[in-house]
């Protein structure tokens, strides 16, 4: 899809005439690959999916600050009367790597005449290591969050082609609707042409005595009619122009409407063949976005479980302390360094009804992801196979049309050559030209809802174009 998109935006730069403000009076094409590249490359929806993704990454990098190392400094004074009680000032880093293991070491200076015993009088550094023996060896808080938000970014993935799979179908919809908007135009100004001629035809023979006045009233009526439905559907057209405008924008989010001279080209769709379907079947199963950010979540879930289990296990952290305390002796310039602390956490619930309930509670959310994926891809099936029985429908009646449209055009041919020897009338050409129009805009319907049937098959599948 992205090297599509590429495409699609190297050609959005011999699109621009496409828009209000070109030079040119003729009209141009605007063919639904053109559309589908401008809404691509800056439709205001499209951009907000890609904040999924940002959104994605700053939250990888909140987990990621888990395992940032810190730096603590504090410092202690009292004063009385001018006595020193304690001076104290330590300086300290702690470095979490993985596997629940911290690295830490320090300074610290204390000094004073009621300084806590507990406490080493003078400078003294100091470098330990607490590693978690229990609770925590395998799996921990913070490495539960920075793998669950991983997989999270792939369901940011899911989520912004769901986003662009949904505007890209609603555009697709009204793109059709102003494809078929334009062709009754042109068939009603078709009809319209020929309506104006034969009054002015016949209003000369009424002049001339050629034919009776009803003739002319006939006529008339007729031309009238083919006005108003002209006007109808020039004003339906119109209205369709201004609802795909709005997939249209421009760079810097302004929005941007359709020039008058923009036209849909005639349409010479190819069908769907069965593989094309199968395809699609297959990227429905393995990537639709819906199925796809089911599967992520239960690999959550499972990093979950594991999280949850560990947490049954007793706490049992060990603390070892290095502590360099400088003592010179007399005898000897080097330096003694004998002084340590251990220590030795333990701690664990009697009942342990939170942690199970906890562990309980992430089981049932995997049954119910394992149901809905399951429910989910049978429903996303039938949905691809329902619409492309419909355009398997679509294709036969779209064949017989065109058939019903080439005996009308015979039909009218032969009533206007009977017209031509005085063997019909202006009632039957007046008819027949409207059935042809009628059959015209329902060839024009069909293959209108051939496009947009074709467009629920690809949104059912999870996609926003063909393969």
């Amino acid at each position: 899809m992205h090297k599509k998109v590429l495409i699609l935006s190297c050609l959005l730069l011999f699109k621009v005439v496409l828009l209000k403000g070109q030079t040119a009076d003729q009209e141009r094409y605007m063919t639904y690959l053109d559309f589908y590249g401008l809404v691509i490359q800056n439709h205001p929806v499209v951009k907000l999916a890609e904040l999924e993704i940002d959104y994605a990454a700053a939250e990888l990098m909140m987990a990621r600050g888990a395992f940032d190392p810190k730096v603590m400094s504090t410092y202690d004074r009292k004063s009385i009367n001018g006595l020193d009680y304690y001076n104290e000032w330590i300086a300290d880093l702690k470095v979490p790597i993985w596997g629940g293991i911290d690295i830490k070491a320090g300074r610290e200076q204390n000094i004073g005449s009621r300084l806590n015993p507990e406490l080493t009088s003078g400078i003294s550094t100091y470098a330990g290591i607490s590693v978690p023996l229990g609770r925590g060896l395998l799996i921990e808080e913070r490495r539960n969050t920075l793998m669950q938000v991983r997989i999270y970014q792939d369901i940011a993935v899911a989520e912004r082609q769901k986003l662009i799979n949904k505007i890209i179908f609603s555009a697709a919809k009204d793109y059709w609707n102003w494809y078929l908007a334009f062709q009754v135009v042109n068939f009603n100004k078709e009809g319209l042409d020929l309506a104006e001629n034969r009054f002015q035809f016949v209003r000369e023979q009424v002049r001339v005595g050629e034919k009776a006045g009803v003739d002319s009233v006939e006529a008339k009526i007729t031309l009238q009619t083919r006005i108003l439905n002209y006007q109808n559907s020039l004003v339906d057209f119109r209205n369709a122009t201004l609802y795909l405008s709005n997939y249209l924008w421009g760079k810097n989010n302004e929005p941007v409407e359709l020039s008058e001279t923009v036209i849909p080209p005639p349409l010479a769709s190819p069908y769907v063949e069965e593989a094309e379907v199968q395809r699609l079947l297959i990227q429905a199963r393995n990537n639709h976005p819906e199925i796809r950010k089911l599967i992520l979540k239960n690999e959550q879930l499972v990093i979950q479980e594991r999280f949850q289990r560990e947490m049954l296990k007793p706490q049992l952290d060990f603390n070892y302390n290095f502590i360099d305390t400088p003592k010179y002796n007399l005898s000897e310039l080097g330096v003694i360094r004998t002084n340590n602390k251990i220590g030795v956490v333990f701690e664990m619930p009697l009942y342990l009804r939170k942690e199970r309930g906890k562990l309980q509670q992430v089981r049932i959310k995997q049954l119910q992801i394992s149901n809905d994926q399951r429910q989910l891809t049978r429903e996303i099936v039938t949905d691809v196979n329902a619409s492309y029985n419909l355009l398997n429908n679509l294709k036969g009646l779209i064949e017989l049309q065109a058939d019903v449209v080439k005996n009308q055009t015979f039909l009218l041919s032969a009533e206007q050559e009977k017209f031509r020897i005085g063997e019909s009338s202006l009632f039957l050409i007046n008819s027949r030209e409207a059935k042809l129009i009628d059959e015209k805009i329902k060839a024009e319907e069909l293959k209108a809802k051939y496009e947009k049937a074709l467009a629920e098959l690809i949104y059912s599948a999870g996609q926003n174009s063909l393969p």
